[in-house]
């Protein structure tokens, strides 16, 4: 994979001495990979950090692309790509989308024809019209680490298809989080 500036890192190095929640996007420009990894950057640091577990997000565009999306996200933790899809391909992770799967990520507020019309925009009015990585590619979500351990994998179906951050975090063994703006009520 390549970090944000260009430099190439072993796949095996993210989750080699310390577990690892690993999420593959589709693309930077769906608008559903950009509200999940818009949930995903609420994360806090001192979450991960008590539970020794790395938060990494990999995508499948020009490294080119990390900043501006982790920018335009929010999301602070670790961002790699993998411009080739090799390890999607070598992680079964599928291309084009299964629609008789009715699963609704709770990390996407946009309905289909906004979310669609917002990252059409957000190509054309991009430096280049680049559509940031193959549109047809499914993600997915691996925890795996220290080591060959493999804890859970979960690849997507179709765009909507993500798993709950809070389910991937207890799974972890990371302190879930409130993505609701609610204050929580205290029963006194």
């Amino acid at each position: 994979v390549l970090d944000a500036d260009g430099r190439s890192v072993p796949f095996k190095a993210l989750y080699g001495e310390h577990k690892a929640i690993v999420v593959f996007v589709r693309n930077f420009l769906c608008y559903t990979c950009k509200e999940y990894v818009e949930d995903l950057a609420q994360v806090p640091k001192a979450f991960l950090q008590e539970a020794n577990v790395r938060l990494i997000v990999i995508g499948q565009s020009s490294y080119h692309h990390i900043k501006p999306f982790c920018s335009l996200t929010g999301y602070a933790h670790e961002m790699y790509v993998d411009p080739q899809r090799e390890i999607y391909k070598m992680l079964g992770m599928k291309r084009g989308e299964d629609n008789n799967v009715s699963v609704r990520s709770p990390h996407v507020k946009s309905n289909t024809l906004l979310g669609s019309i917002k990252s059409m925009w957000r190509a054309m009015t991009g430096p280049v019209f680049d559509f940031q990585g193959d549109p047809a590619q499914q993600g997915g979500t691996l925890i795996l680490g220290p080591g060959n351990e493999v804890h859970f994998l979960h690849l997507d179906k179709n765009r909507l298809d993500h798993v709950p951050i809070n389910t991937v975090l207890q799974l972890a063994g990371v302190k879930t989080v409130n993505f609701t703006n609610k204050p929580e009520i205290i029963d006194v």
